[in-house]
């Protein structure tokens, strides 16, 4: 199976229609305010509405405890998924009821003592591995190792994010074969502005390791 791709920090466009014509099966909205790749619902909004059938907006929310915001943020950007980061996901039961309708991603952070058979007690539709950062939520541009990913496999589908970029995510895919594969920072010219040479030599490095599996 084919891995999919995730381009996230999205916020203009070009750089949408480029990532679909490319490939892309989904797009990350970050609507996290101190991010420097923030966007507004409206923003998101406006974007979204020109994207073709099938492919999938996602909403990426850090810090969030409300499912109610979240959910009313969700509706107002036009997004179907949410992507959920930092310790104050995942939400509380009640709170988690609150996004029915909505496919959760639950954003794990990967640091020394992780273990992969902790991704039982998360209740999520896929989970997405990035490395732990003290100081950042919602995406740090770090790998991690990504044996971990393979094993936490067994417990659900695995995003597997974190550092990737043209150079690296080829060995990522061959060593871990995620469901997806994420990225952001590893594609980009500045925040938010996607560099379009990158994001080719990303799409075609992804299809020869799926070749070669």
């Amino acid at each position: 199976m084919p891995t999919r791709v995730k381009i996230c920090g999205i916020t203009r466009g070009e750089d949408a229609t480029l990532a679909v014509e490319l490939g892309a099966a989904a797009l990350g909205f970050n609507f996290y305010p101190p991010s420097p790749r923030y966007i507004t619902p409206a923003g998101a909004r406006a974007i979204i509405k020109n994207l073709p059938p099938f492919v999938t907006a996602v909403g990426v929310f850090a810090n969030e405890n409300d499912g109610a915001h979240i959910a009313r943020i969700a509706r107002e950007g036009g997004v179907t998924t949410v992507q959920l980061h930092g310790p104050a996901s995942p939400l509380p039961g009640a709170d988690t009821e609150t996004l029915n309708g909505l496919t959760v991603l639950q954003a794990v952070s990967v640091w020394r003592g992780f273990k992969p058979e902790h991704l039982q007690r998360l209740k999520a539709h896929a989970f997405l591995l990035d490395t732990f950062d003290p100081d950042l939520h919602g995406g740090t541009g770090k790998t991690f190792d990504w044996s971990l990913a393979r094993e936490a496999k067994k417990f659900g589908a695995i995003i597997l994010a974190g550092g990737l970029t043209p150079e690296n995510v080829a060995q990522a895919v061959s060593e871990v074969r995620p469901y997806a594969v994420d990225v952001a920072s590893g594609v980009e010219s500045a925040p938010g502005i996607k560099d379009v040479a990158k994001l080719r030599n990303f799409f075609a490095a992804v299809a020869k390791a799926d070749n070669e599996d």
